[in-house]
Parts: structure tokens; sequence; C-alpha cells
């Protein structure tokens, strides 16, 4: 059984204000750090076989402490990277809200490209590429994922059988992790969204009923 720990990069001050899609320069904030040097306690008593990151520098400065924790190296790979916003990228959300396309990233974003850019489908098939990849190559260990909400949400929505169009029902926090094993071909959703505690994957046991 392979496990994916998809964790969402740390805080940033264009967090909820501005795209920043794949423009560089956007580094984590103070809130974010410490959410970063958070993660690393959040792990303790879990095994981690390999840590991956977008090559964005929120997503590596968040793994970072891990990586340095548990002496591994950083595996940057670009399938994990943000949504290719193209002429979007760096507009403020306040701006975009008004617009119809965004209307069409609320209601149904599996029929939108942004300007210039990907598809949110496009996204989809990459994230979940990647993740199999992954299991491909640790077919048996626990990988750490350091990538960015829309990213995640895709994935999560693919492995649990969701329609893209219900991609707007997840919710992706800074610094949160979302588990899933890959176990005989068939995906199981562990914890979505965890900001705290993450005792249900140091017990290891599947709980059924209840």
């Amino acid at each position: 059984m392979a496990t994916l720990l998809l964790v969402r990069h740390g805080h940033t001050d264009a967090a909820g204000k501005r795209l920043t899609g794949w423009a560089g320069g956007v580094h984590l904030n103070e809130a974010g750090r410490q959410q970063a040097e958070r993660l690393v306690g959040r792990l303790d008593g879990i095994r981690v076989d390999h840590i991956v990151s977008s090559p964005l520098e929120r997503c590596r400065e968040t793994a970072a402490p891990l990586a340095e924790a548990r002496r591994r190296r950083v595996d940057v790979r670009r399938a994990w990277i943000e949504v290719g916003y193209g002429d979007w990228t760096g507009r403020s959300i306040s701006q975009l809200r008004r617009t119809k396309l965004w209307r069409r990233v609320m209601a149904t974003p599996s029929n939108v490209r942004f300007p210039g850019g990907e598809s949110l489908l496009e996204v989809q098939a990459r994230a979940v590429d990647a993740a199999f990849e992954l299991v491909a190559e640790h077919p048996r260990g626990t990988i750490v994922v350091i990538s960015h909400a829309d990213v995640i949400r895709l994935l999560v929505a693919q492995l649990a059988g969701m329609h893209a169009d219900h991609l707007q029902r997840l919710s992706i926090d800074p610094g949160s992790i979302t588990a899933v094993s890959l176990t005989a071909g068939v995906p199981r959703l562990l914890t979505l969204n965890d900001t705290g505690d993450l005792a249900v994957l140091r017990t290891g046991r599947e709980k059924v009923g209840g």
C-alpha cells in the first residue's frame, strides 16, 4: 500500500488576494514559515520515504524543514506545479470575481481553460499521472507531496470519484494535509484538509462502521 500525504504549501501574503500561478518570487510569510516548521512535529512518528515538491519557492520552503529533519532531499517535480493561469497570473481575485469566466470556474470548472494557460482538466490529468508515477516508484511507501490547493483538489476529486465540477466543494487550506492510500488500485481518502493532529495515520487501522 502506498500513501500520499498531500500538503498545501504554507501561507503567503498573496494567498486569497491574487493569483500567483507559475510566477516566481512568492515566498512564505511568517505564518507560512510557522506552518512549515509545525509540519515536522505533525508528522512525528509517521514514516516518510520520499519528499516531493512543486518547483515554486513557496512549496520548496514548506518542504525544507521536514527534509532537514528527516535527512531527505526534496525531489522537485514540475508535474506538481500550480495551475497555469496564463493571462490571469498576477491579477487580483477581487477583480477576477467580476468576470464571466470566474463564474464558470465556480459553477462548471471542467469546461474552463484559463486564457493563455491550462484547462483544469489538463491539471487534473497531470496530477493523477504524477500521483500514480509516485505509487509505481514507492508501492509500499509514504510520500509527502508539497503542492497547491487546486492541484490537490483536482487529484482528490478524481480519486474520490467526484466530477471535476464538484471541485469547489473541497477546501484545501494553507499548511493542510490530505492523505490518500492507494492499494490494489482502490484509492482511499484517509484525511482531508487536516490542519491539526494526525493520530489516525499513526494507528494504521481501517475503521468500519461506528
